[in-house]
C-alpha cells in the first residue's frame, strides 16, 4: 500500500478562497488522481498560516499577509465531506510551543505535520513575500555552515517538542540547489543533531519528492539522511507535498527505489494521531514504475517560488 500524507487541496496563489477548493470535486479529483497511481491512504494537511487562528501563535507578516481561512470550518470539511485523512502542516515557531499546542490539541486531527520554513523571522524557503520584502534566510548570512547548523539545530527542536507526528522535508535548507552555497564539511556533521533528536523522539520522518520539483532536483532527505533515520529505527512516511493532483505521486518511482536501497519496507500512516505501520506492496511499487511521470514545473508557476 502507498501513501500520500502531505497534501494541499489549493496552491500557493493569492488570492486563493477556500470555495474554490475546500469542495468535494475538488477532494474527489485528487482522490481520482492518487487512485491512478495505486495510492490509497491520501490525506490533506494545509498550511497553518492559511488559518486565523494560526495568529493567536504568530504575528509574522506572511502569517497575517496568508490568514484568510476558519480553522474549524476546514477541519469539519474533510471530516464530513471527504473520505481524506485530516492533517495540519504546522510550522515549528520556537518559544511559542505552549500557543501551538493549545491551537493543535483543540481538533481532532488524524496527523499533525511538523515543518521548518523560517529561521526566527526569515523564510528557508522563500526569497521575497508578496509585497516584494526579501526575506531570504541567506541575506546576510556569514555562510553555509551558519544557515545549516541553524537549520538542522531548529528541526532538532521541532522533533523534541511532541507537538507532531511526523517531520515534512527535513532538508528543506537544500531547497535552492546550486543557487545557493553548500557547506564543505561532511553534511553529516549537520544532520547528526537533528537525527538524535529524531531517534529520541520516536517521530517519523517524511520521505517527500517535492524536491524533485524545486531548484534542487533532489528528494528531501538527502540518501545520507535517509540511512541515518533508518539505522536508528524511526517510522518513514511517504508523502509528494502536492498542491494540485498533477503532483500526487509525482517521483514516487526514484523514492521507492531509495527506499528499498536502505532497507525501508513498510511506511507509516496515522488515524486519530495513532500510528500504524503498512508493508510497501510489491504490486503498487511496480505500478508506479510502470505510469511513469510528466514532471510538472519546477517552481510553483502560481507563485513564481517554491514551497
Amino acid at each position: 500500500m502507498l501513501t500520500d500524507l502531505h497534501v494541499h487541496l489549493r496552491p500557493d496563489a493569492h488570492p486563493s478562497e477556500p470555495e474554490q477548493f475546500f469542495t468535494a470535486k475538488n477532494a474527489e479529483r485528487y482522490r481520482e488522481a492518487a487512485t491512478g497511481r495505486g495510492i490509497a491512504e491520501l490525506g490533506v494537511s494545509e498550511h497553518i498560516h492559511r488559518f486565523e487562528q494560526a495568529l493567536d501563535v504568530w504575528q509574522h507578516p506572511f502569517w497575517r499577509f496568508s490568514a484568510r481561512d476558519d480553522l474549524d470550518a476546514y477541519c469539519a470539511f474533510v471530516r464530513e465531506e471527504t473520505d481524506l485523512r485530516l492533517g495540519i502542516e504546522a510550522d515549528f515557531i520556537p518559544g511559542r510551543e505552549d500557543r501551538m499546542a493549545e491551537l493543535l490539541e483543540a481538533r481532532d486531527w488524524d496527523y499533525v505535520i511538523g515543518s521548518v520554513h523560517f529561521l526566527a523571522d526569515r523564510g528557508v524557503d522563500a526569497e521575497y513575500n508578496e509585497t516584494g520584502t526579501n526575506w531570504d534566510v541567506w541575506q546576510g548570512a556569514r555562510n553555509a555552515d551558519e544557515v545549516w547548523t541553524r537549520y538542522f539545530e531548529t528541526l532538532a527542536e521541532c522533533a523534541s517538542s511532541g507537538l507532531y507526528d511526523l517531520l515534512a522535508h527535513p532538508d528543506l535548507v537544500k531547497v535552492w540547489g546550486p543557487a545557493r552555497p553548500m557547506p564543505e564539511r561532511d553534511l553529516r556533521y549537520f544532520y547528526e543533531p537533528a537525527v538524535q533528536a529524531i531517534a529520541d523522539a520516536g517521530i517519523a520522518v517524511e520521505l517527500s519528492t517535492a524536491g524533485l520539483r524545486k531548484p534542487v532536483g533532489e528528494l528531501y532527505p538527502a540518501r545520507t539522511f535517509l540511512e541515518m533515520v533508518a539505522d536508528a529505527g524511526n517510522p518513514v512516511t511517504l508523502s509528494s507535498d502536492a498542491h494540485t493532483p498533477d503532483h500526487l505521486g509525482y517521483g514516487y518511482a526514484e523514492a521507492l527505489d531509495l527506499l528499498r536501497e536502505v532497507g525501508i519496507t513498510e511506511l507509516a500512516t496515522f488515524e486519530r494521531r495513532t500510528r500504524r505501520q503498512i508493508p510497501i506492496e510489491q504490486a503498487d511499487a511496480e505500478r508506479v514504475h510502470r505510469h511513469g511521470d510528466t514532471p510538472p514545473p519546477a517552481i510553483d508557476p502560481e507563485t513564481g517560488r517554491p514551497g
